[in-house]
């Protein structure tokens, strides 16, 4: 299983750069998910290692070999396209051992009734028989076997392509948003099934997606993009608790993490007409500053006992929890309008309804902060400390 390096990976399409100097790793073993909006790169970085497009930049090293100009067959990767990709016209079985027949397959195989026999051989073949019966019985598939594509469901359909990747027993497996065509119920199903899968056959996997749910529960590491470009790379906790930037900060979570312009005087912030205090420190650069806190760290109150005083303008029940989001000040909720809303999710029903008055509060330890300009996530202050007094240190 090699490990992989792309070192100022590059890509590009004429005149459009899709990718730009991407650096990163990939550990041997680990489920490694490429996270980003469409158009961000992310399937065509994918392409790039499976040999399927050109590297227009930089160098793929495979355990520290050069890999640019290998083909796809020397690079000993299985790929999983989101269309599934099965041949119609194949039983399960067929479909599931067409990559052995495939490497068995010499030149001369063109020859139609060559083509037929020579491939009935191989399916013949004690070997392969085992190899697809033991994938099948793996992934559930056995009682389906003998069915072909068009008669099997969506969940089906995508174990039988995860079992035609596994069946050549490759060194790394690539994922191309895999459940995307899948309904709410199985795109839980699959995920739980693929997680299960990395664990049992201790591979390398690439995971393409652009949701975030995906990316949570399933990897060890996740690489986020946007436009060609790495915005973070940590475990899952450390994207969500630690964004490195307001983009990672918005991309990740539902909602997102609320973030907030704030004018700062000492621990005084203000924003929207209204101010608080904050002791928890705050930016040296107090006129350019934002405030991030996530909306499951922040609490609401129709008693008044909140800092931040603020009404309901947004109400969405999930059964177990809801999430309510505020205006901040004493004004009309604004109808339909979600913007510069300010998001609590909290357990349970709160008895309060569109346009009531609220107060909002939360644990100054809990809040993250950016620069304004360049929206990277910055250190605060000390709460004990002035910007005259950490610029003398």
């Amino acid at each position: 299983m090699p490990k992989i390096d792309f070192n100022g990976i590059s890509k590009t399409f004429g005149s459009n750069t899709v990718i730009r100097r991407f650096n990163a790793s990939v550990e041997d073993g680990e489920f490694l998910v490429l996270l980003g909006p469409s158009g961000c790169g992310k399937s065509t970085l994918l392409r790039m290692i499976a040999g399927l497009a050109d590297i227009s930049g930089g160098d793929l090293l495979f355990d520290s070999q050069r890999a640019n100009d290998w083909s796809p067959k020397e690079r000993g990767v299985a790929f999983v396209f989101q269309s599934y990709a099965l041949y119609p016209h194949m039983t399960v079985r067929s479909n599931i051992a067409f990559p052995l027949v495939m490497a068995a397959f010499r030149k001369w195989h063109h020859i139609p009734l060559v083509n037929m026999v020579q491939r009935w051989r191989v399916m013949q073949q004690p070997e392969v028989k085992a190899a697809v019966e033991r994938i099948a019985e793996q992934l559930e598939l056995t009682a389906l076997l003998d069915r072909r594509p068009g008669s099997l469901s969506g969940g089906q359909r995508q174990r039988v392509a995860l079992a035609r990747s596994l069946v050549r027993d490759p060194s790394l497996y690539l994922l191309d948003e895999p459940l995307s065509n899948l309904d709410a119920k199985l795109r839980t199903q699959m995920r739980s099934e693929i997680t299960t899968l990395h664990q049992k056959v201790k591979k390398t996997f690439v995971y393409v997606t652009h949701d975030q749910v995906e990316a949570m529960t399933m990897a060890t590491r996740i690489v986020v993009m946007n436009s060609g470009i790495i915005q973070q790379i940590g475990t899952p906790d450390e994207i969500y608790d630690t964004p490195a930037n307001t983009f990672v900060a918005r991309f990740v979570g539902a909602p997102p993490m609320n973030l907030i312009p704030v004018q700062i005087v000492g621990d005084e912030l203000s924003a929207e007409g209204i101010g608080w205090t904050h002791c928890g420190g705050t930016p040296e650069r107090a006129n350019s500053a934002i405030f991030g806190i996530r909306p499951e760290k922040m609490t609401i109150s129709a008693t008044g006992d909140g800092r931040m005083p603020g009404t309901v303008a947004v109400i969405e029940r999930l059964g177990a929890e809801t999430i309510l989001g505020c205006r901040l000040g004493d004004g009309e909720y604004g109808g339909i309008s979600t913007e510069n809303l300010v998001f609590v999710r909290m357990p349970g029903h709160p008895p309060l309804g569109l346009g009531a008055a609220c107060t909002l509060d939360y644990d100054d330890a809990d809040a993250v902060w950016f620069d304004k300009p360049t929206g990277q996530r910055v250190t605060p202050l000390p709460a004990t400390a002035t910007p005259e007094a950490a610029s003398a240190l």
